[in-house]
């Protein structure tokens, strides 16, 4: 009878080692891959995990190589995944949020990928490998892949630790009857979850003072407002980083939770607005 309980003891061990062990070779073989990039002398165990979103027509190749966060990555032990979003355009893709124009003008189609399935479904195939830790995973995204980021906020915040969109802060979609304002009824997020948001204030693409595309419309300083309301915050604030770098945000918020948004000054459309280093400090701060 001891020696049964021996043996079942040791298989158990075995098995904790085998599912600690990371092992991403059989990536390849996954539909619809996307680009993955782990640590310079990463460890066997389970590391966190940055989801990198590409703008509107590009690519996560492409968003992976542009945005240097791979150099990040390496210098603090993160896994990045930089997938490609699920409907083809021009020679990239865009990201399905439902009721929300893509940048061709047009609501997603009706048989579009789930995007939050499938990153969701990515998320948990990654943990599965062993190499990422389930509760340390983030997103971030440039403009449309921002936009992404925030939606996966709003109806998915229990999968990420927390969300750091660039250049694409929203709170839901804009609200039909006054489209400066957001819709809370979009964004309903069943946790309280940390924002960083990162932009420029000479982005003429989605300026920060609103208006533009019918995807964008309300301003930033709205964005981080519903926010805050989700977040069950009491305390704005506005201070100066640097010389070219001023923060605006919200504190004493539900569960050590922070809002706040990074502004370049002279800043445009482009990931060039972020701090990688400022942006992982962020981020490594917040466990779900």
């Amino acid at each position: 009878m001891l020696l049964r309980l021996l043996i079942g003891l040791s298989l158990c061990l075995v098995s904790g080692v085998a599912r600690a062990e990371c092992r991403l070779g059989g990536i390849d073989a996954w539909p619809e891959r996307a680009s993955v990039h782990l640590p310079a002398g990463h460890g066997a165990g389970p590391m966190p995990l940055v989801i990198l979103l590409h703008g509107s027509t590009g690519t996560g190749a492409q968003m992976l190589r542009d945005s240097h966060l791979a150099e990040t990555a390496d210098r603090h032990g993160f896994v990045v995944a930089a997938p490609d979003g699920g409907i083809a355009a021009d020679r990239g893709y865009v990201w399905n949020i439902p009721g929300v124009p893509t940048v061709a003008g047009t609501l997603p189609p009706e048989n579009a990928r789930d995007d939050v399935a499938y990153l969701t479904g990515l998320i948990d195939r990654l943990v599965d490998t062993g190499c990422v830790d389930g509760k340390r995973v983030y997103v971030t995204g440039l403009s449309g892949g921002g936009r992404m980021a925030s939606w996966l906020g709003c109806v998915a915040a229990e999968r990420f630790a927390a969300i750091a969109p660039v250049v694409g802060l929203r709170a839901g979609r804009p609200l039909a009857s006054d489209p400066t304002q957001a819709d809370p009824a979009t964004c309903r997020p069943d946790a309280p979850l940390p924002v960083l948001a990162f932009a420029g204030d000479v982005d003429g693409t989605n300026p920060i003072t609103g208006g533009g595309a019918p995807y964008w419309r309300y301003a930033q300083a709205a964005a981080l407002q519903r926010w805050a309301v989700l977040n069950g915050c009491s305390e704005p604030y506005a201070r100066n980083l640097s010389a070219t770098v001023y923060e605006q945000g919200y504190a004493r918020c539900r569960g050590d939770t922070t809002v706040a948004a990074r502004v370049m000054r002279g800043g445009q459309h482009s990931w060039s607005v972020v701090d990688n280093e400022a942006l992982w400090a962020f981020l490594s701060r917040q466990r779900r």
